[in-house]
């Protein structure tokens, strides 16, 4: 199996929205399988295509159940609240607490193209809900409130060299203006 690099936040690929997927193909389970590796090794629980440069609608997880895919997954209804800290492969070694919906019934498709159904809680429904924001160029620091965008900027401005090359594009990344 082989390894996909992880994008990282200033990367464009990040914030466009994925396109559906409309055949499943060897070609695509491939991709999964070194999406698997990849989150694995990363370590993480969850991994989107668009996070590996793929602007496809699907996402690998393991939060500790086994390893799946969720192909042109749609979240149906969700309910209730809870606070928990949130980290993002795209965002290394940093985390926030969000409130997010507590509960989520996400449906989509397998590698078999077999329609799947969750009703997920507390960290399945927040490793579902993350991955789904991939898939819409949604970022984990876009659900980040004014004070936190700004730490958030500070510190992504001082990390930039040990991830990679300067972050360009980090205050369109975080929502922000020239003067903050």
């Amino acid at each position: 199996m082989g390894m996909n690099a992880i994008r990282v936040i200033g990367d464009p690929v990040l914030r466009v929205k994925a396109t559906e997927i409309t055949e499943i193909t060897e070609n695509l389970a491939r991709l999964t399988q070194d999406m698997l590796s990849t989150m694995y090794s990363a370590p993480g629980i969850g991994l989107a295509a668009p996070q590996v440069g793929v602007q496809k609608r699907l996402f690998v997880y393991d939060w500790g159940s086994g390893p799946g895919v969720l192909i042109n997954p749609e979240i149906k209804d969700a309910d209730g609240e809870w606070v928990f800290e949130e980290g993002c492969l795209s965002i290394p070694g940093l985390s926030w607490e969000l409130l997010r919906p507590k509960q989520v019934h996400i449906v989509g498709v397998d590698l078999e193209g077999k329609e799947v159904s969750f009703e997920a809680d507390e960290l399945e429904s927040r490793l579902f809900q993350h991955e789904m924001d991939h898939l819409d160029g949604v970022l984990l620091v876009d659900h980040l409130d004014e004070d936190q965008r700004r730490e958030a900027n500070k510190t992504l401005m001082g990390i930039g060299d040990s991830i990679g090359p300067p972050l360009p594009i980090v205050r369109e990344n975080l929502g922000l203006s020239q003067s903050d």
